[in-house]
């Protein structure tokens, strides 16, 4: 049976499932180290905060190898108590420390990962060959970078890029990443603007954390298009703040929970001609369209929306507004099409906004007026 990362701990906590992680003392150390099976051996010492906090995972870790006992071990030694020989065997100066033994035994591998499950599981099973039988989250909807791929995306001219530097132990990071993962889904239909992050606390991307002078985690930087120097992100760390923060540095609109928000597609001056467009008799409207035409040659691709917008109110069609306004909301709520296509409709539902926003006000405005004349 395949079971999930939160089944598993549910699990642990309900006492259901009982410990798999052998304990090891200088006893039984050779029964079971390099008896033709490699082992992970956690190096750890009953008053260490760190040790305690990796418990939980540890624990979860033996329960994805449970079905495998006869192909690969996960163990612990007491380094400071009946184990502490063995601690000073193989040169344990700290807790909790990882090493991992071959088969064979011999001289272990110091473990310089991440202490999280997804880390231990990958390694475990880069090391053993025996895949674990838990299902693996979903990948993240940010990027995920390290040492070798990092100047390729962050340096890159054409990308805008929010980087976190993390460590899979940090509090404040596990925090923080929900949020920063919602603010990368908002924006994974913008190829400029990417959402990434870093283990800064893996060995082999130490050398990243240093050349950004990372002293504390999480630790934000911005690289834009313009200047690879970095800017630090000193931001709130709710995904509202992600979004505005990207908004304002990619030029971008994007809404809170993804999609574009209200302001997208919006122009100013034609803005400005919608209001005129409305209020202006039938036979005015022909001479606003052209120079709404005219200044359409300089307005890019979303001055068109406001075009077709006038081309239908002028021939005649009056409900134009109200009908396709209607049509489109149903659509966005939907949320069926990919989500380019979403974007282009949200767009002409804004452009269409700015028509019936001032259809509004002229009705408040009428309104108001009877009232003044009742009274």
């Amino acid at each position: 049976m395949r079971l999930s990362f939160f089944a598993f701990g549910a699990a642990l906590l309900s006492g259901v499932l009982a410990s798999n992680v052998i304990e090891l003392t200088p006893d039984n150390f050779d029964e079971y180290i390099g008896k033709g099976k490699p082992a992970l051996v956690e190096f750890f010492a009953p008053w260490c905060g760190h040790c305690k906090n990796l418990a939980p995972v540890y624990e979860q870790l033996a329960d994805a190898y449970a079905h495998a006992k006869d192909k690969v071990i996960i163990a612990k030694v007491d380094a400071d108590g009946e184990g502490k020989p063995l601690g000073q065997k193989y040169g344990v100066t700290g807790y909790p420390t990882l090493k991992w033994f071959n088969a064979d035994g011999g001289e272990p591998e110091k473990y310089e990962g991440g202490r999280d499950l997804e880390n231990l599981v990958a390694h475990v099973t880069a090391k053993s060959g025996v895949k674990s039988n838990i299902k693996p989250p979903p990948p993240p909807a940010y990027t995920v970078l390290d040492t070798h791929t990092f100047d390729n995306l962050v340096m890159d001219p054409t990308k805008n890029v929010l980087v976190a530097f993390t460590a899979p132990w940090c509090g404040h990071c596990k925090r923080m990443k929900p949020e920063f993962e919602k603010a990368a889904i908002d924006f994974l239909a913008d190829e400029d603007c990417v959402v990434a992050n870093v283990d800064a606390d893996a060995a082999p991307n130490k050398p990243l954390a240093q050349k950004y002078k990372i002293g504390s985690f999480p630790t934000l930087k911005f690289f834009s298009k313009d200047n690879k120097e970095p800017e630090e992100y000193e931001g709130g760390r709710t995904e509202a703040d992600f979004v505005d923060f990207l908004n304002e540095k990619c030029g971008k609109k994007r809404a809170v929970g993804g999609g574009l928000n209200e302001e997208a597609g919006r122009l100013p001056e034609f803005d400005a001609l919608a209001s005129k467009f409305f209020v202006a008799a039938a036979d005015a409207r022909s001479s606003i369209y052209q120079e709404a035409l005219a200044l359409a040659k300089a307005g890019g691709e979303t001055s068109k929306h406001y075009l077709r917008v006038m081309e239908k109110v002028v021939n005649g069609t009056e409900d134009y507004v109200q009908k396709e306004s209607k049509r489109l909301s149903s659509i966005l709520q939907k949320k069926t099409l990919a989500p380019k296509k979403l974007d282009e409709i949200k767009i002409k539902a804004n452009v269409l906004a700015a028509f019936a926003a001032q259809k509004a006000e002229e009705a408040k405005e009428a309104f108001d007026e009877k009232v003044h004349e009742e009274l």
